[in-house]
């Protein structure tokens, strides 16, 4: 049985957008504030293995959070334990909607009706 997690922000248009195509798709899901409950080191370790080892596919880069700590500049140089570190502390800093699906290891970051489509409904 594959278990859908998507951790959403209330006041995001694209969280609102996901959740509800998601309800219109009749799929289960369990939804999580990204603000107070982060995912976990263990769900973005695995969420960057979906993203192809990109890490600024994790971050929130259009993010007050991102920019007031400069890290569009500091990103490159920084290790992967404390790029997760940063964003396990901080759900602000995390690209949401944030959709883990298992046990298949299905990772989408941001809301795109097609991409969604294609990993959740054609898998």
């Amino acid at each position: 049985m594959s278990i859908i997690t998507v951790y959403t922000y209330a006041n995001c248009d694209s969280c609102r957008r996901a959740v509800k195509w998601l309800r219109a798709q009749g799929l289960d899901f369990v939804e999580k504030p990204i603000r107070e409950r982060p995912p976990s080191v263990a769900e973005l370790k695995a969420m960057l293995a979906a993203q192809g080892g990109q890490l600024r596919k994790l971050f929130n880069t259009s993010g007050l959070d991102y920019r007031a700590q400069g890290l569009g500049a500091k990103l490159s140089a920084m290790t992967e334990v404390a790029a997760l570190a940063l964003l396990a502390g901080n759900g602000n800093l995390v690209k949401r909607p944030f959709l883990w699906r298992a046990p298949d290891q299905v990772g989408l970051v941001g809301f795109d009706q097609g991409r969604w489509s294609a990993a959740l409904l054609l898998s």
